[in-house]
């Protein structure tokens, strides 16, 4: 099941949106979880508590926090969130460059252009690996997807997993435990106490394994031409 936000302060703007989006995953035979939004710090305070979305649909220009702010944030809690505006100002498209919008659609194309936008959207979802880890406690269940893992260390007798959001699960387990239990090949040792997710890694420089939360792990002399190796072949494969 997809998640999906839209954001939108104009009420019939947002219905309109909303039910062109419904119908496409209708038509398409895709389960979605859609939740629509007038003002834009509700989205943002509703991702900051944690909420998951897979694709969000945002108008630019609002009152409370603009849609550049509000991309920015999502980004930060979300960062393999696939952004769209749906606006009337594309003049705002170069300077949102490095926020990675996926899609522009003006406002006075949406008949023409949403449909493409969620076909190539569900295409790039797809393309990403959906595998997830499930945390087990005597009080609940917990999912977390991989991609969202950035890496796994040991505390004492537990694994500490670090998510891209920067939330943090522990779980009563041993590292090689976790491991096996991963059952994907995305992730390696850096060294005995720390796992990273192939996905997370920026670069290697000399001994430390930069990831993408800006974290640097040391990476063993016995482990790191692994890594190497490892991290070129997911990039081939992925990137």
């Amino acid at each position: 099941m997809l998640h999906i936000a839209v954001c939108e302060d104009d009420g019939c703007l947002l219905a309109l949106i909303e039910e062109k989006v419904q119908k496409y995953f209708r038509e398409n035979h895709m389960a979605v979880m859609l939740e629509t939004y007038d003002r834009s710090d509700f989205l943002k305070y509703d991702v900051q508590e944690g909420k998951y979305f897979d694709i969000v649909l945002s108008d630019i220009e609002m009152p409370d926090t603009d849609g550049m702010k509000l991309a920015k944030q999502i980004r930060s809690s979300l960062p393999d969130v696939i952004i769209i505006f749906v606006t009337a100002y594309l003049k705002y498209a170069i300077d949102a460059y490095e926020l990675e919008i996926f899609r522009y659609i003006p406002k006075s194309l949406l008949d023409e252009k949403l449909q493409r936008a969620l076909e190539d959207a569900v295409k790039r979802i797809q393309s990403q690996p959906q595998k997830s880890y499930l945390i087990r406690t005597a009080a609940k269940v917990e999912k977390i997807l991989l991609k969202q893992i950035v890496y796994i260390q040991k505390d004492g007798k537990n694994a500490v997993i670090i998510c891209t959001d920067g939330s943090v699960k522990k779980v009563r387990k041993s590292l090689a435990n976790v491991y096996q239990e991963l059952h994907s090949q995305d992730f390696v040792f850096v060294e005995r106490g720390s796992i990273v997710n192939l996905a997370q890694i920026k670069g290697i420089w000399k001994d430390e394994v930069l990831l993408s939360n800006g974290v640097r792990l040391r990476a063993s002399r016995t482990r790191l031409e692994e890594v190497k190796e490892k991290m070129a072949g997911y990039w081939s494969e992925y990137i």
